[in-house]
Formats: C-alpha cells, sequence, structure tokens
C-alpha cells in the first residue's frame, strides 16, 4: 500500500511517521521549498503527547518544550479564577508539553527522514489537482521555481495542508475564504524571566480582549524561558487577511490597547516592549462540514477541521488524526475502508470541538466572570461556584475525548508490536 501526505506540517508529518511504523509506503509533498521552523508557540495535550511517545519521540519533547504543571485563568484585573492541573499534574500518564511549533515540525521531520528515508518527503512542490480511480489516486504536483510538473499515484491521498487546503478546495470548491470571528491575534516569543513558577499557562481577560502567556522553551541566557505570548481582542469587522506568520506588526500597535495589563505577577506591557518580532493574523475558522472522505481522498488537521485555538486543541488534534488514521488501516481490508472508518470516529467529535471552541471552549469561565463581576471581585466563590467551574472543562474534555480516564485507558490505535 502506498499513500500521498500532502502537507508537511505536524498533521501530516505525524501521519507519515504513522504509515511508516505500521509498513505502509509514504511520500510527503510540502508546497514551502525553504523549510525554517516558522510560528510561535501550541500546547500539544497528553493525549497527543501519549501517541508521538508511541512513536518513540518523548525524549525529543522533553528536550525541546516545556512540561506545563498548571493553567490559570484571570480576569482582566488580574484576580484568580480558577487554577487546573495539567498534564501528569492532572493524572494523566503523559505530560502536557508546551513547544515552539516549528521546532516541533522540525523533530517530526528528523525522525522521518531517519526512519523512512530523504525520499519520502518532498519540500518545493505545489499541489496542482487529484483525480481518481476504483483503483488508485493520481495526484499532479507543480515545481513553482521551475514550472514543471510532477504526478504521483498511489492508494490513497490525505490533505493535511491546513485551513487554506488545496484538497479541501477541491472537494469543495464552492466553499469560499475561512469564517473570520472578528478578533485580531498578535503573538510573539521571547526570552524573558519565568512567571508562576515557570512551568504555568496563564490566560487573562474575557472574550473581547484576553491574552495567553506561557514559556515554551529554555531561554538562551540562565534564568529565563522562551515565553509565547498572545494579545487577542474583538476589532471593527473589517476584511479579512490571510493567515501569515511573517506579517509583523509594530509593538505599538499591540500596546494601544493592552499597555494597561500589569498584573503582580506579569508585568504585559513589559513584555511586549522587549520583543522585537510580533505577528499578526485574523481569528479564523471554518464551519464543519458533512464529509471528509471521498472515495480513496480524505482529510486531516487544519485541512478538516480549521478551529479556535481554545482549550489548544489544533495542533493535538491533527496527532491524533494521523494516529486514528493509521489504527484504520490496520483495522481494514481496504484503504477506502479505513479512511471511511477513520472519519467515522473523527469527524463527529471534531465538528463539535470546533463549534464549542468559538464559545471559548474550556476557558468559558473568563466569560462568566466577566459577564458577573465586570469591576472584579474579593471572592470568586461569590461569582462563579467552583462547581460550575469544573463541569465547563469536564465537559469539553469528556466531549473530546480528552478526560483522564479516557486518555488513560484507550487502547492504542497502533499496537506496541507493529512496526518493531
Amino acid at each position: 500500500m502506498k499513500a500521498i501526505v500532502v502537507g508537511g506540517g505536524i498533521g501530516g508529518l505525524s501521519l507519515a511517521l504513522s504509515l511508516h511504523q505500521i509498513g505502509v509506503e509514504v511520500c510527503v509533498y510540502e508546497a514551502v521549498r525553504d523549510l525554517v521552523p516558522l510560528g510561535v508557540g501550541i500546547n500539544l495535550q497528553p493525549a497527543a503527547v501519549r501517541e508521538l511517545t508511541e512513536l518513540g519521540l518523548a525524549d525529543e519533547l522533553g528536550r525541546t518544550g516545556i512540561a506545563t504543571q498548571a493553567l490559570n485563568c484571570f480576569n482582566k484585573f488580574g484576580q484568580l479564577i480558577c487554577s487546573e492541573p495539567r498534564g501528569v499534574a492532572a493524572g494523566y500518564k503523559w505530560p502536557q508539553y508546551s513547544i515552539h511549533r516549528g521546532q516541533l515540525q522540525f523533530v517530526l521531520l528528523r525522525a522521518l527522514r531517519e526512519g523512512a528515508g530523504e525520499q519520502c518527503f518532498r519540500n518545493g512542490l505545489r499541489l496542482v489537482s487529484f483525480t481518481q480511480t476504483a483503483d488508485e489516486v493520481t495526484a499532479t504536483f507543480r515545481d513553482d521555481r521551475s514550472g514543471t510538473a510532477f504526478v504521483d499515484r498511489a492508494d490513497f491521498l490525505v490533505g493535511a495542508d491546513g485551513i487554506h487546503s488545496t484538497v479541501r478546495h477541491q472537494l469543495y470548491p464552492d466553499e469560499g475564504e475561512p469564517r473570520f470571528a472578528g478578533q485580531i491575534l498578535w503573538r510573539a516569543a521571547v526570552d524573558a524571566e519565568p512567571f508562576l513558577g515557570g512551568r504555568t499557562m496563564a490566560i487573562a481577560g474575557h472574550f473581547d480582549q484576553r491574552i495567553v502567556v506561557y514559556p515554551i522553551a529554555p531561554g538562551a541566557q540562565p534564568g529565563q524561558v522562551l515565553t509565547n505570548w498572545i494579545c487577542q481582542m474583538t476589532v471593527p469587522d473589517t476584511a479579512m487577511a490571510k493567515e501569515d506568520w511573517n506579517q509583523r506588526v509594530s509593538q505599538d500597535r499591540v500596546l494601544a490597547a493592552f499597555d494597561q495589563w500589569r498584573f503582580p505577577w506579569l508585568d504585559m506591557p513589559a513584555l511586549i516592549h522587549r520583543t522585537p518580532d510580533i505577528y499578526e493574523f485574523p481569528l479564523v475558522d471554518r464551519d464543519p462540514v458533512q464529509a471528509w472522505t471521498f472515495g480513496r481522498v480524505t482529510l486531516l488537521g487544519d485541512a478538516a477541521h480549521p478551529m479556535h485555538p481554545s482549550g489548544s486543541q489544533a495542533g493535538s488534534q491533527a496527532v491524533i488524526d494521523a494516529r486514528a488514521l493509521a489504527g484504520a488501516l490496520l483495522k481494514e481490508p481496504s484503504a477506502t475502508a479505513a479512511l471511511a472508518r477513520y472519519e467515522a470516529e473523527r469527524r463527529p467529535v471534531l465538528n463539535d470541538i470546533t463549534l464549542r471552541n468559538r464559545r471559548l471552549g474550556p476557558e468559558a469561565a473568563l466569560q462568566l466572570a466577566e459577564e458577573r463581576a465586570p469591576n472584579g471581585f474579593d471572592r470568586i466563590e461569590d461569582v462563579i461556584a467552583p462547581e460550575e467551574i469544573k463541569s465547563i472543562a469536564d465537559s469539553f474534555f469528556a466531549a473530546a475525548g480528552l478526560d483522564v480516564e479516557s486518555v488513560n485507558s484507550r487502547p492504542p490505535y497502533v499496537p506496541a508490536n507493529v512496526g518493531r
């Protein structure tokens, strides 16, 4: 069996590693020619760390990222709303890692090249179109530099090419541009002194204006950590630009909205002032679709379920997609049956998460605190009962199958003896 994977991001590379593990020949096609570790921080939930651990990457993750121990949510005045343990501290068998997206991509790419060979990853080739018959799928790629066309054939094709997926566009040609949520995110990563113990993710504010800050790697200088920060806010309904990690903005633009966000545990304006490179992009997703799989072609990751970053799910869910697809291939007699099984398992869950994330997902307690106590509070218990806060997070993770019991007890998608 042979697979074509379109897109060399986290989802596509996780899939390629998983396919190689189960003995499926695979080639990843990435449109970008000159690969550099772009992006800023993401969080890998324990469910995803489990899958990458089963691919033999536990040590690399530990060296590259930060094992997050807690999530603290605050109101816009920096008053604590709730604090939740994360990863092993929450009872999972695997950590939660905060990690640089680009560095994670390179960890996956190195592992793939070392395990499956250089020939399994081809960059600088952009998908033009695909066709399929009852027996195979044929994909045509173009080298943007030379204009040369290249054709490959396989038993199935997976579109893991992001929110602007060429594969998805061919399946849904009238879908249009992503759905703009009316908010802008300013993102960056900079070395800074640790806050809240150095292994805590902090979210402060409410739906219309908030910050998210967490460490993602050791800093270049002793006593510092590479700190990922996000400033997010509602903006007037203006024309939406495509996401672009290279779209820089000035410090003054961000400070105009967040210059008063100083708390005992973090001075946000000072963090912004020390950041040389700040990137802007719109908050977007897409409406859930009724099918990912069409015969020998399916979608994965952001190509299948682009979502808001609430709950730190997007990258993690792409990894889980990859492993679920590999597991389906082990259980079904044909590629088409496996793709259908994969979609039946994953699409209903991810459609639900996508819609929940539009309502802040597990972080909805921030908005409750803003609505009920816009001027702050003396005791959070007088504003939101502890049981109500707990039920918000519990319902989200249970619906997604990411609660402690489900993650710890679920049989592996790929048994330990496969590929060994």
